[in-house]
């Protein structure tokens, strides 16, 4: 183990006398021991300086640059893991406060600070990255007036995102009152610092995957510098404000404060108590509305049953009077009625002569003699159906008995009778040749007088049967 030397308390010098005491120490003993001291000394130190040598990730994942102000250099190092969780955007020249912890690095005999968080210096800086984010996500449409909603005229329910302490939600409660009551669920969140952004844009989110979702959003904070309103830059904030289904009232800062949740929002509300003014209507204004229209209605339908009636006794003076439509009627009614007698006198007299002169053309026949008449015409119509049918049962009967002899001829019993047999198998299957016949297999011979069932011997050289 190695002892501190001693000093020369007026010049600072090692004493020669503990020179020569001094252990020795290898290179890797001297630089940890660097290594701790640096560690021991600094630990947490915020650095503001001018990222200088970035080149992006290395293939590890880390980043590997430094940091530079007008008078010296630190070199830098964030750990992949770390990389991911940054915030802001790494550029060449931006000028950044860094966090982290001072160390070095023993290969190379130089010390580090290992980057926890970086956030832009500056107003200079943030509006730079400000421009540039506003650039890209215009690019890709997130602004665009088309995506832009209608806001509901009255709104039954309305969610608002906002820290729930402070002035801001204390007076948009209290505007949303004087104007329209309405059910309000407030979203509690910070609305400032780093985990801001990610809060509200979970609160969007939230909103948005509720059952019983509100039918407007307000999104509001009060005023602050650039630094302050930060959180309502952020991408997932923006993000998830152009993604929202409901529609979006944005409400951040003074009216003079702009942010990108402005440009993404369905509606911006210069300050808190605006965007509750553009929610809901004046209750008072829509009753005193109301009474005027329900005035004007009775107005309007009393002037036009007026006008209707004005018409009517117009279009009921030009009418004739009843009695003088009818009389024209009234007065072929009796003509008509005094024709009447001679026009039925006539017509019979007409309807008479016609039947007087069919009279003298019809002969009646003797109700015998037409009965006899009939008799015979039924009596021949007997026979006629008598001999047809004979004729048919005859031709039927001939052509079943040629039938019967054809069946007979082809059948193969006729062939029995001749001399003939047929072989089948234990299948019941004809047999029709020595080939098909197995070894063993027993055979049903069939002749004209019976059957017998044999197991013939089989000469395989000859192929015949025995």
């Amino acid at each position: 183990m190695s002892t501190m030397p001693d000093y020369d308390p007026e010049t600072g010098e090692i004493i020669e006398a503990a020179k020569a005491n001094l252990g020795e120490q290898s290179v890797t003993e001297l630089s940890h021991a660097l290594k701790r001291t640096l560690e021991d000394r600094f630990g947490h130190v915020r650095v503001r300086g001018e990222i200088s040598g970035f080149r992006g990730a290395h293939s590890s994942g880390h980043c590997y640059f430094a940091l530079k102000d007008e008078g010296a250099k630190l070199d830098a190092v964030i750990w992949r893991g770390q990389f991911s969780k940054l915030r802001a955007k790494m550029q060449e020249g931006l000028e950044v406060i860094a966090t982290g912890k001072i160390t070095s690095y023993p290969g190379k005999s130089n010390y580090q600070i290992i980057i926890e968080n970086i956030e832009p210096a500056g107003v200079g800086a943030l509006m730079a990255l400000l421009e540039e984010r506003k650039k890209k996500l215009t690019a890709e449409g997130l602004f665009d007036q088309e995506r832009k909603r209608e806001l509901p005229y009255l709104p039954s329910t309305i969610g608002i995102v906002t820290s729930p302490t402070g002035a801001v939600i204390r007076d948009i409660l209290h505007r949303l009152n004087d104007r329209f009551p309405r059910h309000v669920i407030v979203w509690p969140v910070r609305v400032q610092g780093e985990t801001a952004a990610a809060e509200v844009a979970a609160a969007i989110h939230g909103f948005n995957a509720m059952a019983n979702r509100p039918d407007l959003l307000i999104v509001a904070r009060g005023g602050g510098s650039l630094e302050d309103l930060w959180p309502f830059n952020e991408e997932i904030v923006v993000r998830a404000a152009a993604e929202s289904e409901i529609p979006l009232i944005s409400a951040i800062g003074h009216e003079t404060d702009t942010t990108l949740i402005d440009y993404a929002s369905d509606w911006r509300a210069p300050t808190p108590t605006a965007a509750a003014e553009r929610a809901v209507p004046v209750r008072a204004d829509l009753l005193a509305e109301l009474a005027s229209l329900n005035a004007r209605q009775k107005r309007t339908l009393s002037r036009i049953v007026g006008d209707a009636q004005i018409r009517l006794r117009s279009a009921a003076r030009a009418l004739p009077k009843p009695d003088e439509i009818l009389a024209l009627a009234r007065q072929r009614l009796d003509s008509a009625t005094a024709k009447l007698p001679k026009a039925l006198k006539a017509n019979l007299q007409d309807h008479t002569l016609r039947l007087a002169k069919n009279a003298g053309r019809l002969s009646v026949k003797p109700l015998s003699q037409r009965l006899l008449e009939q008799r015979r015409r039924l009596t021949d119509q007997n026979s006629r159906m008598a001999r047809a049918l004979n004729q048919t049962v005859s031709r039927k009967k001939d052509r079943l008995q040629a039938e019967a002899k054809l069946f007979g001829s082809l059948n193969y019993r006729s062939v029995l009778a001749r001399g003939f047999a047929v072989v089948r198998d234990a299948q019941n299957k004809p047999m029709r040749g020595v080939s098909g016949v197995s070894p063993n297999a027993a055979l049903e011979i069939e002749m004209v007088d019976g059957r017998l069932t044999v197991i013939p011997a089989i000469k395989k050289s000859q192929g015949t049967l025995f």
